[in-house]
């Protein structure tokens, strides 16, 4: 079952009313943005999509059942603005896809998750598309997380670049390339200590973090949720590895295990690469008996400490899964790795490095 549900998800800008040269900001927007702002602002318009309510627009907005309907005979796409207060609201919203709104804004200021929840979950099998509100990149994550799946775009009123940056990272999953490589030799390395990551999510067969010594050559550790004879599924956790293993963070820069804290984003990563953002909702260091593995793969070597017991598991070429504890010579498993460069405090650089 894939957890995250695949939709085409849409950031729109809206700059404030305090931003002094609206050229200027929109320098520093990509080109193929979609933007709130009156065409009239814009001098050049680029590749930008625009929303608004105006003629000129890509989307016409209508904020009146009377103008959906006046507009509908010009052959635009069609956006209906709507403040939501009731369910009586929720039935004009009914209507207005009744009467061919290509898409629906929902301003709903005070009470946001509870009214979006009601909508998506009417409307999510029409062809209207669920716009909403945000103001800031906090506000755009928790919509388009809404009822697991989430609205189809998010009205970012903002003057900070910083924002939308932020913003965009929540669009569509990184997709990471997993590929296989081949251990060459393992062995155990005393007692140490390492790090035990719960999570806030139920996590899925096939799914875990990527861990490794090098930023460059991560592995595929899976989660707990097979369990075994002697313990319970914990399908929430990843025993990841020794405290001084990296993680990625969705900002793109790699973390120690032993900085991870409650309500870290980490990415829970698949088999096939599909990755999906998680909080992490506690981490646990314990002192363990640990075991070094090392691998090569595309002719670059990786090597990492992990706690040495039955339920902390690697994955397979062909997904099933190996205990670091049945590990041979030969075994082939799945990482992420990549050419090798420098990183300064956790930032990609390119420079000369020689990891061992």
């Amino acid at each position: 079952m894939e957890k995250e549900k695949e939709k085409n998800k849409e950031l729109i800008i809206a700059p404030l009313s305090t931003v002094s040269n609206v050229e200027l900001f929109l320098e520093n927007l990509d080109e193929n943005d979609t933007l709130f702002v009156d065409p009239n602002k814009i001098k050049k318009k680029k590749n930008f999509k625009i929303i608004y309510e105006s003629e000129l627009a890509d989307i016409i907005i209508c904020k009146s059942m009377e103008d959906l309907i006046r507009n509908k005979t010009k052959g635009k796409c069609l956006a209906y603005y709507k403040k939501v207060f009731s369910n009586e609201d929720i039935d004009d919203i009914k209507s207005a896809i009744n009467n061919g709104a290509d898409y629906i804004i929902v301003d709903a200021d005070n009470w946001k998750i509870i009214p979006l929840e009601n909508i998506i979950a009417n409307f999510q099998n029409t062809r209207t598309k669920i716009f909403t509100t945000a103001k800031n990149s906090e506000e755009v994550r928790t919509m388009f997380a809404v009822l697991e799946l989430g609205v189809d775009g998010v009205i970012l009123s903002t003057g900070n670049i910083k924002e939308i940056e932020e913003s965009k990272q929540y669009l569509k999953a990184k997709k990471f390339e997993i590929k296989v490589c081949k251990i060459v030799d393992f062995r155990d390395v005393g007692i140490g200590e390492r790090v035990c990551v719960d999570t806030v999510s139920m996590l899925e067969k096939g799914e875990g973090m990527l861990v490794g010594s090098k930023s460059n050559f991560l592995f595929l550790l899976h989660n707990e949720s097979a369990g075994s004879s002697f313990t319970s599924p914990r399908p929430f956790r990843v025993n990841a590895g020794a405290v001084y293993c990296y993680t990625l963070l969705p900002n793109g820069k790699t973390t120690y295990l032993s900085e991870l804290e409650s309500g870290t984003e980490i990415y829970i990563v698949n088999k096939e690469g599909n990755s999906r953002l998680v909080s992490v909702g506690r981490s646990k260091i314990e002192t363990r008996p640990l075991r070094l593995i090392r691998a090569i793969g595309d002719n670059t070597e990786g090597t990492v400490i992990v706690q040495n017991a039955e339920t902390i598991q690697l994955i397979r070429d062909n997904g099933e899964l190996l205990p670091v504890t049945s590990i041979k010579q030969g075994d082939k498993i799945l990482g992420y790795f990549k050419p090798s460069s420098g990183r300064h405090f956790g930032m990609e650089v390119e420079e000369y490095i020689l990891e061992k």
